[in-house]
């Protein structure tokens, strides 16, 4: 039996957040978090509007589910910035990513424990895929879930901080913060 399709939703609220590694964008539909990163609210809009027509600022008024979406997400993200939490349990909605960019960004909380790090070429190795380290990096670079599915904790072959779209001080806030310091 043909597996049914996810309905899309039929808004999406749009929000920005303060927070100790910059300015995010926040975008949730009633029931879950479709995305958090460093990208401008208007660049969020244009990847949204292939989900829904219907898009809100949350300075416009958003409904009461959306409100409640973002105050869990605001919540878990403060609380995991400072320390008090190691994971999220969110709802997700990953629908900005393409079926390989969801692959990869959903193997990272699996094969990257909080304090841990691991370089792109295990990553690639990890999902079957030698010698697809730049392929990783590449889904990596557009994750759509930054903090939540934790981008952060993949590194360069080196060792070495690699790009991160929150800039190199954030990915290295959030490691030092894993590794608790």
């Amino acid at each position: 039996m043909p597996r049914k399709k996810k309905a899309e939703p039929e808004s999406v609220g749009l929000a920005t957040q303060e927070t100790a590694i910059g300015r995010m964008t926040l975008a949730v539909s009633d029931d879950a978090l479709l995305y958090c990163g460093f990208a401008f609210p208007e660049e969020v809009r244009k990847q949204l509007a292939r989900v829904t027509p219907r898009c809100t600022e949350e300075d416009a008024g958003l409904p009461a589910p959306q409100q409640e979406q973002l105050a869990r997400v605001r919540a878990q993200l403060a609380d995991f910035l400072a320390g008090r939490r190691r994971g999220f349990s969110l709802p997700m909605d990953l629908r900005l990513a393409t079926p390989f960019r969801r692959e990869v960004v959903l193997s990272l909380a699996a094969f990257i424990p909080y304090g841990h790090t691991r370089t792109y070429a295990q990553l690639a190795e990890k999902l079957g895929r030698p010698g697809g380290a730049r392929a990783v990096g590449a889904a990596l670079g557009a994750n759509p879930l930054c903090v939540v599915l934790p981008c952060h904790r993949v590194i360069g072959a080196s060792g070495k901080l690699t790009g991160y779209a929150g800039g190199l001080a954030a990915k290295r806030l959030l490691l030092g913060l894993e590794a608790g310091g």
